[in-house]
């Protein structure tokens, strides 16, 4: 074999090696919103990211994006180009999920779920995941935003209560059951509620990022009723407000592993514990499926599943 020939081959494969850190770079850029972003997720500088995207450029001989001090926005080659590098990265991820199919799990998993919900119910599991999937990485992002495994920034979502239309897969993992909660010192002063329809007169804490949750629902003797409430504070996580209601402020409801400590430590009492509150709050994991499903993040879903309560297949 010459000289003349490995050299080629070599060449050849630098770069195409390029080309695929090319679309990494520009498609990180996209999903973080700043080169800077994309810098912090890919281990690189935001120099180093414009100088990438700037040889991508002038190799194809198009501009892809406009830049700003603020924002990136693509042209109209940039749209056709992150259609079509998505599609050959993603054909790549499958490949090499194909070779290693059948070999332990291994690699960077990025899960995503909610600040409260991750804090309280997902982080406490990963000590135990970690011993029995040493060969996984976690990268692990609480965050209120929605994040999409679709678009690549993440591999498992844990999303808590209604999912959003997708064409992701969706795996049930559990039920976090609904609890209406008071301060005894709002309690003694205000009087306790002895009917569900008793909370239209009381101060209530809402969430503030769905007018739907301001009808609490109830089954009292086989009866389903659905109560309007209303109240002056509102907040966008259970855990705020278990802790506006721990300060006397209303009642609330929220999901009981959020103020499951205060309850109890006294610091909160349950209202109307008589009256079953209906419909708990299901939990998912949403990941891009197809076949194979990487090991990693079957072995992260199933695990999940088991500590959660749910132990049936897809």
């Amino acid at each position: 074999m010459s000289q003349h020939f490995i050299f080629e081959a070599w060449a050849k494969m630098t770069s195409q090696s390029d080309r695929f850190g090319e679309m990494e770079a520009f498609l990180a850029s996209l999903e973080e919103g700043s080169f800077s972003g994309a810098a912090r997720r890919l281990g690189m500088t935001p120099s180093g990211i414009s100088r990438t995207l700037d040889r991508c450029e002038a190799r194809l001989g198009v501009r892809l994006l406009t830049r700003s001090t603020r924002s990136l926005k693509l042209t109209q080659e940039g749209q056709r180009y992150a259609a079509l590098a998505r599609k050959i990265l993603a054909e790549l991820d499958r490949a090499e999920d194909e070779i290693t199919a059948g070999l332990a799990p291994s690699g960077l998993l990025r899960v995503s779920a909610a600040v409260s919900h991750g804090r309280l119910r997902i982080v406490p599991q990963l000590e135990e995941f970690a011993r029995l999937y040493p060969a996984v990485d976690i990268d692990l992002t609480l965050t209120d935003l929605t994040e999409d495994p679709a678009r690549g920034a993440t591999d498992v979502a844990i999303r808590f209560g209604r999912l959003p239309d997708s064409g992701l897969t969706a795996r049930k993992l559990g039920e976090e059951p609904m609890v209406v909660v008071a301060a005894p010192s709002y309690l003694d002063a205000r009087g306790t509620p002895a009917k569900p329809e008793d909370l239209r007169s009381h101060d209530c804490l809402l969430f503030n990022f769905d007018p739907s949750r301001s009808r609490w629902p109830f089954c009292t003797q086989g009866r389903r009723t659905e109560v309007h409430v209303s109240g002056r504070f509102t907040a966008n996580s259970g855990e705020a407000l278990g802790m506006l209601a721990v300060s006397g402020l209303g009642i609330a409801r929220v999901a009981r592993f959020a103020v499951e400590d205060d309850l109890a430590a006294g610091r909160l009492r349950e209202v109307l514990p008589g009256d079953t509150i209906d419909e708990g709050h299901e939990v998912h994991a949403l990941f891009v499926g197809g076949d194979p499903i990487p090991a990693r993040v079957r072995a992260l879903v199933d695990f999940l599943a088991d500590r959660m309560g749910t132990r049936s297949g897809q």
